[in-house]
């Protein structure tokens, strides 16, 4: 057996143990997921970067501003149980104009300052929140960092597979061009084949899920409409086409949004009628 095809069958071998060895647990929308990492380890990963943004940035320090974000974050928080409840959801505000907020493992939400300037109520800010908190319930960090490496071992094969005996620097016939031209072109199809889609799938499932929590907590789903309306007319710089990026486009989400209301609204209506009617002031 020549050394690339041990190396070929190695890579197989390894990407079927990481399958075989994987753990197996579902998102709130029921969906089944491959999990390879262990959902502690990365919750402490998020604590010590929790940490670290805390040390390094510029925080709001407007104690309404805090409050506001915090009200609405503890309402969404509120409609969640069991393990997802009892995790130790920590909040950041970061003092720059970004249109953006982020999560990390373990419940720690980093919201910019500048998502205040579209979300204009509590009701988008939810939406944003509802969004972020669904990330961490549904492990999408674990499942992407899984997706990642299985997607590395593969995309790896191919390269080798293609570039034959040229990949091997080792050999009288390796062309150190083809092989990088073969290893941009493998890694740029699972971008653009494999790993793009799926983060696409995970931002669409959070917006879902999203929109469920913030209901419960007594928000106004049909204001995630407005929310994305008014995130399609603050950018500033050409759009992305969606296929080349890592989340659906504002019109994508604005149509998905649309299609789930009905389910949300009859939550929302419940909500109110048990009195969860949030009233977070800027």
């Amino acid at each position: 057996m020549n050394s690339l095809s041990k190396t070929i069958k190695c890579m197989i071998a390894l990407t079927l143990f990481a399958v075989l060895t994987a753990g197996c647990s579902s998102t709130p929308t029921g969906r089944k997921q491959l999990t390879l990492k262990s959902d502690a380890e990365l919750a402490q990963e998020g604590t010590r970067q929790m940490a670290a943004i805390r040390a390094t940035s510029a925080l709001v320090q407007d104690r309404a501003t805090i409050d506001y974000v915090a009200c609405v974050a503890d309402a969404i928080v509120g409609t969640l149980d069991g393990e997802a409840a009892a995790l130790y959801w920590e909040l950041a505000i970061v003092n720059q104009p970004d249109v953006n907020a982020f999560v990390m493992p373990g419940g720690k939400i980093v919201v910019k300052s500048g998502i205040l300037s579209v979300a204009e109520n509590q009701h988008q800010l939810a939406a944003v929140l509802g969004h972020e908190v669904a990330h961490v319930t549904a492990h999408h960090a674990n499942e992407r960092a899984t997706r990642g490496e299985l997607a590395g071992y593969g995309i790896d094969v191919l390269s080798i597979i293609l570039a034959g005996d040229s990949n091997n620097r080792y050999s009288r016939n390796y062309d150190p061009n083809r092989a990088r031209g073969i290893s941009g072109a493998t890694n740029t199809f699972g971008a653009l084949g494999l790993l793009n889609p799926f983060s696409r799938m995970q931002e669409t499932e959070a917006d879902d899920i999203g929109l469920i929590y913030m209901a419960k907590a007594g928000f106004d789903p049909r204001e995630s409409v407005s929310l994305w309306q008014n995130m399609n007319s603050s950018e500033k710089t050409a759009k992305v086409p969606e296929f080349l990026s890592t989340h659906p486009s504002g019109e994508t989400r604005i149509d998905a949004m649309v299609d789930r209301l009905p389910e949300a609204l009859a939550l929302y209506n419940q909500a109110k009628a048990e009195g969860r009617e949030p009233n977070c002031k800027p």
